[in-house]
């Protein structure tokens, strides 16, 4: 049997990804590993709670804020694309929308546990429940408290005209954070309230 050599003639030069992509992605990959191991808990210790309340009793379906959040994935990524095409006063505007949605979401989160505590008792101590409860919903609240701090800090930036089409990359390096918090919360939100109800 003979081998023939096959010359390799390279199409086109290899240039490296993006680092702040590689970067993102990385820990994006990292944090989806510890989101697992929450969910995972919760679902293990769903219904092993001795003592109530239990989430069919105290648990109210965030349907308003779960649409905030995830329309706020939609604004993020046309106020990118409006970025590279140089229009600042769109991205500007989409990209406050984006931050109100997203308060509004936190905003949300806060009410509930208000209710819980208040109204029901439910603390993280409480039982089981309460336990994974706070500590999933609460890492995926940190995780958006953490994303609006940024889109905040891009947004003065913004405002003082020091983010322009050049900085397009940058800008899309946090909307990949914020398209994970995204996708989290449609794992946190069937989890919690459509499974675990």
């Amino acid at each position: 049997m003979s081998t023939m050599a096959i010359p390799i003639h390279p199409t086109g030069s290899w240039t490296l990804p993006y680092r702040g992509k590689v970067g993102m992605a990385s820990l994006i990959v990292a944090e989806s590993a510890i989101f697992t191991i929450f969910v995972v808990a919760y679902l293990f210790y769903l219904g092993k709670s001795l003592a109530g309340p239990t989430p069919s009793e105290v648990l109210e379906v965030p349907v308003f804020f779960t649409i905030c959040l995830l329309s706020s994935g939609i604004t993020i990524h046309f106020a990118g694309k409006f970025l590279e095409r140089g229009r600042q006063r769109g991205f500007l505007s989409l990209w406050f929308l984006t931050i109100v949605l997203g308060g509004l979401f936190l905003f949300g989160t806060g009410h509930e546990w208000h209710r819980l505590i208040c109204q029901h008792g439910l603390t993280i101590s409480t039982n089981l429940f309460g336990t994974t409860y706070y500590s999933l919903v609460g890492l995926h609240a940190f995780h958006v408290t953490a994303g609006l701090v940024m889109l905040a800090i891009v947004l003065m930036f913004g405002l003082a005209d020091r983010v322009g089409p050049e900085h397009s990359a940058r800008v899309g390096v946090l909307s990949m954070y914020w398209h994970f918090v995204d996708a989290v919360w449609v794992v946190v939100f069937t989890v919690v309230y459509v499974i675990g109800r």
